[in-house]
């Protein structure tokens, strides 16, 4: 139950900010410089450019709205409880953000402008999708169409934004243009890096005819946890075990040593590891050690 409760408020937490970090990078950064977007942002956009009369805000309110209830018909109730904060969270904190006093004054560089809003807006979008949740808007259209045609979400998404670019591209200029295709790239790119985002390990896969002797210098000298993979090589089709291991970033030197000062010759791969998880990482020795008696 306790782990529940932490699972909800992490998910609150990153719904909450990410959709603040997104209306600030919209509402300091890519407005003032009439940047294209893609989104239901971008939709808000083309429609405030027609009708300047109207708060962009309350206009992006109203087409999430209305995605909302198209997806709610169509897409069914888990599509209503990871997508509601969403829809209505954005408007509202690109309202407040609206409202800061000097925020369109950050930068009146479009480069900079589209460096910051880029990066800013994908790290918004990445933890918002990070906790499970999702950003609404013309993503709604893209599950739509996925579910009539079957096509991939992804490409998907891709098409729908580009309609919602080319549409601004009617009342923008070439530099406006280029720049928003940038700053689409530079949102992917953090995007996935915050999707990623955890606790950063080393993994090693070690292949020697004395991985017994390497096993256990590396669980006693220097209390790494280790597991053993059976194998056949290849070529001469011969019976051997390979060492795996997992390690923090500060024990690869050691780890190298300790493999080559046993076998010269050992055959080592190194590979990053975005995020570990589960036994030995992010459950601690004293709770293994409980559950292991309570067993």
């Amino acid at each position: 139950m306790k782990s529940d409760w932490r699972k909800n408020i992490e998910t609150v937490i990153g719904v909450l900010v990410g959709n603040m970090i997104l209306a600030f990078a919209v509402a300091a950064f890519l407005v003032p410089h009439g940047i294209i977007m893609g989104g239901a942002t971008g939709i808000g956009l083309t429609i405030n450019h027609y009708i300047p009369a109207a708060d962009l805000s309350l206009i992006i309110l109203i087409v999430n709205g209305i995605l909302f209830l198209i997806g709610a018909l169509i897409l069914g109730k888990k599509f209503v409880v990871t997508t509601i904060a969403s829809t209505f969270l954005y408007p509202v904190c690109l309202s407040v953000m609206r409202a800061i006093p000097g925020i369109t004054a950050l930068t009146d560089n479009i480069m900079l402008a589209t460096l910051y809003g880029g990066a800013i807006l994908g790290i918004g979008v990445g933890l918002v999708i990070r906790v499970g949740a999702s950003t609404g808007g013309t993503d709604i259209l893209a599950l739509v169409l996925n579910k009539w045609f079957h096509v991939p979400v992804a490409i998907l998404v891709y098409v729908v934004d580009f309609i919602v670019l080319g549409n601004q591209v009617l009342f923008s200029d070439t530099e406006q243009i280029m720049y928003g295709l940038l700053a689409l790239v530079l949102e992917t790119m953090l995007l996935n890096k915050v999707m990623l985002l955890g606790q950063s390990q080393i993994q090693l896969f070690i292949i020697s005819d004395k991985y017994e002797e390497i096993r256990e210098k590396m669980l006693e000298s220097l209390d790494v946890g280790v597991s053993m993979l059976h194998m056949e090589t290849g070529y001469g089709k011969e019976y051997k075990k390979g060492v795996l291991c997992v390690v923090p970033n500060r024990k690869l030197y050691s780890v190298k040593e300790l493999v080559q000062s046993v076998d010269e010759k050992a055959f080592i791969t190194i590979t990053q590891i975005n995020e570990v998880r589960g036994r030995g990482f992010s459950l601690s020795r004293d709770y293994l050690t409980e559950e292991k008696d309570q067993g």
